[in-house]
């Protein structure tokens, strides 16, 4: 662990961080759960309207012009839930789902090559390379309810995710639970547009009417435990310690979601599948640790 992780961390950060990846990684099986009461549009605008409101009346407006929040809410709040709450929809597995959406990480150096001309470096190319073999087997390989349309809406989720990342870099420092409260006004009135063209307004009186307690307690946990308190949680380790020591814990994410939701939905994934898992995540340990390892190696 010293590898990797060699300053210190407090035991009550440890836990915070250890709380942020159980419910981010629970995440996906809690949208599955809220999916059956509730259609995928109208998912989106019931979450960001609970994580909206009434949470700007006390949380202040971050100090970023208009446009960047919008250009916030638009990529990683609208865009990346619109179509991983369509993909899970459709029939993408939640714990494939979780490991997908990591995708994003390779996204984000790509998009930041070319919109910023950021370097690429030797360990991003060979870790998207790997990264790519392992996506590729996955989206080769399904059985049993997977779908090739869900794969693909998760890794659009996944490049929503990514932009939304150029756009916080655009942003800089800023309070992160303002950026998701105030960030999540933009997202409701077009998902609720999509719902009505897409779901029709006699599914959503009906999910409005009769939504079901399993999905009104998804919806409370994906407005308030999964994103306000994941990220106040998450934006306080960020700001007490260094990113590199931080941001490898989303590493766990995928693990959990894959786990849990073996345990609690009874996904079963071939071996095909769990082996592009595998090439998936050696592509994200490269991406991040390889700089690191190849440091220590030749010293």
């Amino acid at each position: 662990m010293s590898l990797f992780w060699g300053g210190c961390m407090q035991a009550k950060d440890w836990l915070s961080a250890l709380v942020v990846v159980f419910v981010w990684g629970v995440n996906f099986v809690v949208i599955k759960v809220g999916l059956h009461g509730v259609p995928p549009m109208l998912l989106g605008a019931l979450r960001f309207t609970l994580v909206a409101f009434p949470a700007v009346l006390i949380v202040p407006r971050p100090r970023i012009p208009w446009p960047q929040l919008v250009a916030y809410g638009a990529t990683i709040s609208l865009g990346q839930f619109a179509f991983l709450f369509s993909a899970l929809y459709v029939g993408m597995p939640a714990g494939l789902a979780s490991l997908v959406l990591q995708a994003q990480a390779f996204f984000t150096v790509l998009l930041a090559a070319l919109i910023f001309g950021e370097p690429v470096r030797w360990h991003n190319v060979l870790g998207l390379l790997v990264a790519a073999a392992g996506l590729a087997l996955i989206g080769l390989h399904g059985n049993g309810g997977f779908s090739g349309l869900g794969f693909v809406l998760t890794l659009l989720a996944a490049l929503s995710w990514a932009s939304g990342n150029l756009v916080v870099k655009r942003v800089g420092a800023v309070n992160p639970l303002s950026l998701v409260v105030w960030g999540a006004l933009v997202p409701p009135v077009p998902f609720l547009l999509l719902s009505w063209w897409l779901e029709g307004p006699a599914r959503i009186s009906a999910s409005l009417a009769n939504p079901g307690w399993p999905s009104v307690a998804a919806l409370i946990y994906l407005a308030y435990v999964a994103t306000c308190l994941g990220y106040a949680l998450w934006g306080r380790l960020l700001a007490h310690h260094p990113v590199r020591q931080i941001a490898p814990l989303t590493l766990l994410v995928p693990v959990i979601g894959v786990v849990t939701a073996a345990l609690s939905l009874g996904e079963h994934l071939s071996t095909l599948q769990w082996l592009g898992g595998a090439i998936v995540m050696g592509g994200l340990l490269i991406n991040v640790f390889g700089p690191t390892v190849a440091a220590r190696l030749y010293r």
